[in-house]
């Protein structure tokens, strides 16, 4: 016989039960930090640097350069020998945040109009920061031009380079002070770094921080715990202390139990400067100083449509996703991170304007060899498809990136076997030429008379 009771408390128990399950369901289904799958998305820090030869670090071959943190970071994911930044500074800036070559994301003229990755990361629920160097904004303040109008939740940093030996911040949209000491930028913007980690950031979200260092642009310095201790005079010295802050920051992102499931990515922006051009001529630098980094084997540096203009060293880790100890010698640019953390953090990349980045997740994950990428394109003056680099007989570069040796040929070399671009094999392979430049044109947008420039 039935119980009306009874059945009453079970009724209840059921819907009870069903309420908490429904309730479980609704947040694993909207959580932010959620994909489909149950699989978690990424957290994503990237730190970049700023004039930073490829060479610069222990484990890219520097003899005298101290770097265990680093060289750590490649021995837990995989670093990668022909990643491709542009070949200066705020071009270079606007591409990463873009996904989309200097020609169309207009560099340090960046318009409002852009969409940068932080903006989408933002919309599908990351908390979005930003320390350090912008410069996408001619360096000014431009408010719907700086970070807080272009996806980031937070910004602290400056706006512009430290050319004239002065750095002014900004926090969020406010004036934050100003500073002549170089040499503490680095420590300070590794403290702005993880007090966002440590204090600012949203448990429940997942976070894009993007950490853009000011050195080791031209006007370098380093702490005095750390000048004069390295084998690689001033320039050492400022290397050595960025291994360390970065260091640091990776701790703090294990101590917070963050680094799981955080993909590092760390780079740098060009080349060095590293061209008599410009050291020839060389003002306002610390007394005998060397602020130049090392490009070895690769062919100039800052500004120059050669190798060591945009070829930038490149460590990416997300442990157990990402393979460790592992190099790659793959092709991958800045543009490609855009569409990749598309993939990886499931929002949709824009289909209103051309994006030239690739989606790279099977590179980094180690399931596809080659990658998704097998051009790049010199701002302007040459094409590369697989091994064959093709350059245009007069360079639209910095006059102080100009090779004053080099004679107003057209050149083809075979990055494979001459990646110091040594061998012109032009005149040997007339059809590689024809089809590099058919390609080029395909790619260079029309004349429009505006060149790129900080100050526009």
């Amino acid at each position: 016989m039935n119980n009306p009771r009874t059945n009453t408390m079970y009724g209840s128990r059921i819907m009870r039960t069903f309420c908490q399950l429904t309730a479980i369901g609704l947040i694993i289904l909207f959580a932010p930090d959620r994909i489909q799958g149950n699989e978690t998305r990424p957290n994503i820090l990237i730190i970049f640097t700023d004039d930073q030869g490829v060479s610069d670090l222990g484990c890219y071959g520097s003899p005298t350069n101290l770097t265990p943190r680093l060289d750590q970071l490649a021995k837990e994911g995989t670093r990668f020998t022909q990643f491709y930044a542009q070949h200066v500074c705020g071009p270079s800036r606007s591409a990463l945040l873009t996904g989309r070559y200097p020609f169309r994301s207009k560099g340090w003229g960046m318009p409002a109009s852009e969409i940068t990755f932080a903006e989408l990361l933002n919309q599908a629920g990351y908390q979005t920061a930003c320390v350090g160097k912008w410069d996408v904004s001619n360096r000014k303040p431009v408010i719907d031009r700086m970070p807080n109008a272009q996806g980031f939740d937070y910004f602290f940093g400056t706006l512009g380079a430290n050319d004239s030996g002065l750095v002014r911040f900004h926090e969020n949209n406010e004036p934050a002070g100003q500073t002549r000491d170089m040499g503490n930028l680095t420590e300070q913007y590794t403290d702005k770094a993880i007090d966002f980690l440590s204090k600012r950031r949203d448990p429940q979200k997942p976070f894009l921080l993007y950490l853009a260092h000011t050195m080791m642009h031209t006007i370098i310095d380093a702490s005095p715990k750390f000048k004069n201790q390295s084998a690689g005079g001033l320039y050492g010295d400022v290397v050595e202390e960025f291994d360390f802050h970065t260091g640091r920051l990776l701790d703090a992102l294990k101590e917070l139990g963050l680094d799981e499931n955080t993909i590092v990515i760390y780079t740098s922006d060009n080349g060095p400067w590293n061209q008599p051009a410009y050291t020839n001529n060389k003002k306002g630098h610390p007394e005998d100083s060397i602020f130049w980094g090392e490009s070895k084997g690769l062919r100039d540096g800052k500004g120059s449509c050669y190798e060591a203009g945009s070829r930038a060293p490149c460590i990416i880790r997300w442990p157990g996703k990402i393979p460790a100890n592992q190099i790659s010698n793959s092709i991958l640019a800045t543009i490609d991170f855009l569409p990749t953390f598309a993939n990886l953090s499931k929002f949709s990349i824009p289909t209103d304007r051309i994006i030239d980045g690739v989606d790279q997740t099977q590179l980094l994950l180690g399931k596809n060899k080659t990658g998704a990428r097998d051009t790049f394109y010199y701002q302007g003056n040459g094409f590369r498809k697989g091994k064959w680099k093709y350059l245009k007989a007069k360079h639209d570069v910095p006059g102080y990136a100009k090779d004053r040796n080099r004679e107003p040929v057209e050149e083809l070399y075979d990055l494979e076997n001459d990646p110091s671009e040594s061998n012109n094999l032009a005149a040997q392979h007339p059809e590689i030429v024809l089809q590099l430049k058919s390609l080029l044109t395909k790619t260079e947008p029309k004349k429009t008379g505006t060149k790129l420039s900080p100050k526009q």
